[in-house]
């Protein structure tokens, strides 16, 4: 008797492991956070009608963030930071880097692979051990605005990204060169439009699966 309720309980507990959504965690800046973290146009949120119901997705995007720790506005010091920690996602996307090209974050340049890496780390302690992470370089700057600049992040931080998911054995995924070909979607040159999301979410979910 012991041994078939024993069998019944291991039979449930892989019923509901079954059940259970993958957790896919979204790092980033405006781009990430798009028109609003809860905002069904945002990549994130489009990504989970293209993953399904196996998939819970989460937008952990803040607007203006940096991943330089001494950046005018380091996503480090946001409750969102904490808050991926406490969601210990079984997938981790990370897209930042956009705003770390301005003048006044980029003379930091030093420091940022560290800070990508020490980021990736402390993600990764909190994720379960079979959990992925994967690194973005940004998308295009069509046009400099907001001090952001194409040149450094094609030039400069793109190499870093590469180097910090070499160091780590996290996952590269190029939204780059995919969105070369739309500067139509990107209205202000920054930040692309629903449809712009919409590419970006086919991309990340194709490469999640």
């Amino acid at each position: 008797m012991n041994k078939l309720f024993y069998i019944l309980l291991l039979f449930l507990g892989q019923e509901v492991l079954a059940q259970s959504p993958i957790k896919v965690a979204c790092v980033g800046n405006s781009i990430t956070q798009g028109p609003g973290r809860e905002n069904p146009d945002s990549y994130p949120l489009q990504m989970q009608k293209k993953l399904g119901k196996k998939y819970e997705v989460v937008n952990f995007g803040v607007s203006g963030r940096t991943l330089l720790k001494k950046g005018d506005h380091p996503y480090w010091e946001e409750p969102q930071f904490e808050a991926v920690k406490n969601f210990a996602p079984d997938i981790l996307i990370i897209k930042l880097g956009t705003n770390d090209s301005k003048p006044q974050n980029w003379k930091f340049k030093d420091e940022f692979l560290e800070d990508y890496v020490e980021m990736i780390e402390v993600y990764k302690a909190s994720m379960p051990k079979t959990g992925k992470i994967y690194v973005c370089l940004p998308v295009p700057v069509f046009k400099t605005n907001f001090g952001i600049t194409e040149e450094i992040i094609v030039n400069e931080m793109a190499p870093l990204i590469r180097q910090a998911a070499e160091k780590t054995g996290t996952i590269l995924l190029d939204l780059h060169q995919p969105m070369e070909k739309h500067g139509e979607l990107f209205a202000d040159g920054v930040h692309p439009n629903k449809k712009g999301n919409k590419i970006m979410a086919k991309i990340v979910a194709k490469a999640i699966r």
